[in-house]
């Protein structure tokens, strides 16, 4: 954890000025990922969509997509195709793996690289796809670990500003990534 942390910092200086312009984009940024048009993305050469889990696709600790993120991902697999969609989590549960075998079989999960915001995940999708570093796009709810990892590995993404959150089923998990969330975003306002 302590080598993940000083990493984190280290790279955090690096790219100090791309966070904050990521976090201060209007391209680059939505509410919810049920905002993202995928349509803009594809204008803007994405052909490859990564997927953090966890305040992007469902709150901590769900075993499966949101309802309406459902349906937004039937949207993403239309347009990309399932096989050009990778779910990144720093938690790849079996579980969730079992659920997108089950309901969406072409979609890859990406597992067995370090934590971000080390790049490994990153550069593993960049390997299969086969596409360039600036044809991927990663959708992720926090600036100094998805976001920073894109940053390192030079690909693009879209940073989520309101990750859904559930307190009443994990008050501890949600309070703690609320915390974190909060202080990134008073460090990329400064």
């Amino acid at each position: 954890m302590w080598n993940r942390s000083l990493y984190t910092l280290k790279q955090m200086a690096r790219y100090r000025a791309q966070l904050k312009s990521i976090f201060r984009s209007n391209i680059w940024q939505a509410p919810r990922i049920i905002d993202i048009d995928i349509k803009i993305l594809q204008d803007h050469g994405i052909k490859v969509i990564a997927l953090d889990f966890d305040g992007v696709l469902s709150p901590h600790g769900f075993l499966e997509p949101l309802p309406e993120v459902k349906i937004w991902l039937d949207h993403c697999v239309t347009s990309f195709g399932a096989n050009h969609i990778y779910i990144l989590s720093n938690k790849p549960l079996v579980s969730r793996e079992m659920y997108f075998k089950q309901h969406h079989p072409g979609i890859h999960w990406i597992s067995g690289v370090r934590k971000k915001p080390y790049p490994d995940g990153m550069n593993k999708i960049i390997e299969q796809s086969g596409m360039q570093p600036q044809e991927i796009a990663l959708v992720d709810d926090r600036l100094l670990t998805g976001i920073l990892a894109t940053l390192i590995a030079g690909t693009r993404c879209v940073y989520i500003s309101r990750a859904y959150r559930q307190f009443s089923k994990n008050p501890v998990r949600e309070s703690f990534f609320s915390l974190l969330r909060l202080l990134e975003k008073i460090w990329a306002r400064c």
